[in-house]
């Protein structure tokens, strides 16, 4: 099974570098790794060219000029010869070298069309203390609701799936990730397999970890994700997720002071 790897960079030349080692210290090797450089001004394609030997012909990539994020990952998924594809940000790495070899365990024992697991968020210049750990095992397809979707960089997905129900809309500032999972899971309905790993470390500071505006966003892109998949919610059931948000974080507050 191939698992077609996609980061998307720009001016990413302080933090690429655990992204693409972590890569390569993945004990699942059957991967094709595609990176998509927005045309960086720094030294972002110098550090992927020169990782790109261990690679042994696994790598590709491009650098031109794009229109942010989601137009970078439709690319790498347009690129992407692999069964399965995932997406790994320039600012994350996997947590543990085993998190391939679990999640394509999982697809072949399951069948599913995707899984997915944990993710958790360090800081920008501390990678080794959590400041949240989001756990995505109390998701269920009816809560995307109130907003609530898989922890997306965790998720792993089959390669058809993406041909058929399509993959970003450009047109979301930053929610076209939840309108790109809430049409394939809550309309067309895909089968979903959650794995109990912590897949992914984030640094905090991307697009949608910005602060207030960002959370602003995130709303009115929701609002219109549901629009635009003809699925009922409100501004009262969006609220929810903030609810619940706030218990995991509290919850998982606690956990870790009992340790």
């Amino acid at each position: 099974m191939l698992i077609s790897i996609i980061t998307a960079t720009y001016n990413s030349e302080t933090t690429v570098r655990n992204t693409i080692e972590s890569v390569l210290c993945q004990t699942y090797k059957d991967i094709e790794y595609i990176v998509i450089d927005g045309a960086s001004k720094d030294s972002t394609m110098s550090i992927v060219r020169e990782y790109e030997p261990q690679f042994a012909g696994r790598m590709r990539w491009i650098s031109e000029c794009d229109n942010g994020i989601y137009d970078a990952m439709n690319k790498g998924i347009a690129m992407a010869t692999g069964d399965v594809v995932g997406i790994l940000n320039s600012d994350d790495f996997y947590t543990s070298d085993g998190v391939l070899e679990i999640l394509v365990r999982e697809l072949r024992l399951s069948g599913a069309d995707a899984v997915y697991g944990d993710i958790h968020y360090v800081k920008h210049n501390n990678v080794g203390k959590c400041v949240r750990y989001y756990s995505s095992a109390s998701f269920r397809r009816w809560k995307m609701r109130m907003g609530w979707m898989p922890a997306h960089p965790s998720f792993y997905c089959r390669k058809p799936v993406y041909d058929k129900y399509g993959t970003f809309d450009c047109a979301f500032k930053i929610g076209a990730d939840f309108e790109n999972l809430l049409r394939l899971i809550f309309v067309n309905k895909i089968q979903i397999r959650y794995v109990s790993v912590d897949c992914v470390t984030m640094r905090t500071g991307g697009v949608s970890t910005l602060g207030m505006s960002s959370h602003i966003q995130i709303f009115r892109d929701h609002m219109l994700a549901y629009k635009k998949n003809d699925v009922y919610s409100n501004h009262i059931l969006e609220s929810l997720r903030y609810v619940e948000k706030f218990l995991q974080i509290l919850f998982n507050k606690l956990k870790r002071g009992f340790k």
